[in-house]
């Protein structure tokens, strides 16, 4: 009975480690074939080839602060009160041309004794010379003294200084008085008018803005990559995307020809510095803007996009196909099918393309599907945005 026992006993030892040796063998096995095939498997992504295009390139400008080269307050150059308004809001002056008077109570007196100070001066001044050519005269015949000569020559030359400072004292008041009438600085338009008609101004005040806005300028630095391809002289559209943006700063009738959505103003490149030939990281670009159609006024505008009027023709490659987004790497698949991670330059852009200045030719398979989980040396099948 024993025998049969321990046969028995043995035999499900047996079995037993016949089943964990199967067992253990089938393991190894599923991970060699799993292994096998994780090495052999190829993923599908999308991709483009690096091609020769032309572009149009863009720049978000967040803020355009346009300014005039010719614009300035009009100053009072002396006390009064402002009697009359020659000019109003809104009104086009020419340089020079009175846009308001004002008035001085004691001017007019003031002038009126500084007259009669010159007349009484000519008439001193007259009886001094004929003292002084009397005893001249005498002195010839040895009829006078010295001293009385010496004396009537003193009293002329006195005399005659007096009449010089009585003349410049109501040439000083007679200018005043032309001060009374405020000159506009520059042509252009009266944009802000200070003071009203029955004011008291000092001198030195200002009493109306003036400016000419048919021509404005602004300026923004921009990166190398942005500026690479411009030069002075060249043209660049600035589209105004919001209705809103288009406003105004002094309530002038500037932008009666506003289109409002996307309207578009052309911008000259007048200033690049430092210029195109030298090295430089970023630059200060200058433009000049004809505003002869009254769309703009010197103001900051929001949001505003740049393109050149003219497209660039350029390697360039889908803007998917940047890694991040520093735009500084893209993923390329050799002609074994391997991924590469590869350092690129870029340069101008837009919202679809970005230029590449070095790094892959053209031709080169660049992968633009969404870049996570993707790795150095894995194997891919690239499907073409084309197909």
């Amino acid at each position: 009975m024993k025998k049969y026992f321990f046969i028995g006993v043995c035999v499900i030892l047996f079995t037993s480690l016949v089943l964990v040796s199967y067992g253990a063998w089938l393991n190894i096995s599923d991970e060699d074939q799993i292994a096998s095939r994780m090495d052999n498997r190829v993923l599908k992504v999308e991709g483009v080839r690096a091609a020769v295009m032309d572009i149009t390139p863009s720049v978000k400008l967040d803020a355009v602060r346009f300014i005039s080269d010719n614009m300035t307050d009009a100053i009072a150059l002396t006390d009064g009160r402002i009697v009359k308004w020659n000019v109003g809001k809104n009104s086009h002056v020419k340089s020079g041309e009175i846009i308001l008077s004002m008035t001085d109570e004691q001017l007019p007196l003031k002038i009126q004794q500084a007259s009669s100070a010159v007349k009484r001066a000519e008439a001193n001044l007259a009886q001094m010379n004929s003292a002084y050519q009397r005893q001249n005269r005498l002195m010839a015949k040895e009829a006078t003294s010295e001293e009385k000569f010496e004396a009537a020559e003193a009293q002329f030359f006195a005399a005659n200084e007096a009449l010089h400072e009585a003349e410049a004292q109501l040439e000083q008041y007679l200018i005043q008085q032309s001060w009374l009438n405020v000159a506009s600085p520059v042509d252009g338009e009266v944009l802000i008018v200070y003071q009203v008609e029955g004011a008291f101004v000092k001198a030195g005040m200002p009493v109306a803005l003036v400016g000419d806005f048919d021509k404005l300028k602004f300026s923004t630095v921009l990166s190398d990559s942005d500026a690479v391809h411009m030069k002075t002289g060249d043209i660049c559209l600035l589209t105004f995307p919001d209705r809103w943006s288009m406003g105004k700063a002094y309530d002038t009738e500037f932008g009666a020809g506003n289109q409002g959505w996307n309207q578009r103003v052309e911008a000259r490149i007048v200033e690049i510095a430092p210029p195109p030939e030298e090295r430089s990281a970023v630059r200060r670009i200058v433009f000049e803007v004809d505003n002869r159609t009254r769309l703009l006024e010197p103001m900051t505008y929001n949001g505003v996009e740049m393109q050149p009027a003219s497209s660039v023709r350029c390697l360039a490659v889908p803007l998917s196909a940047m890694v991040d987004g520093s735009n500084d790497k893209v993923f390329v698949q050799d002609a074994n099918g391997i991924l590469h991670r590869v350092n690129v330059v870029t340069g101008a852009s837009n919202d679809r393309y970005v230029e590449i200045v070095s790094g892959i030719s053209a031709g080169d398979i660049v992968i633009t599907s969404d870049s996570d989980g993707l790795e150095e040396g894995m194997k891919v099948n690239v499907v073409f945005e084309e197909e």
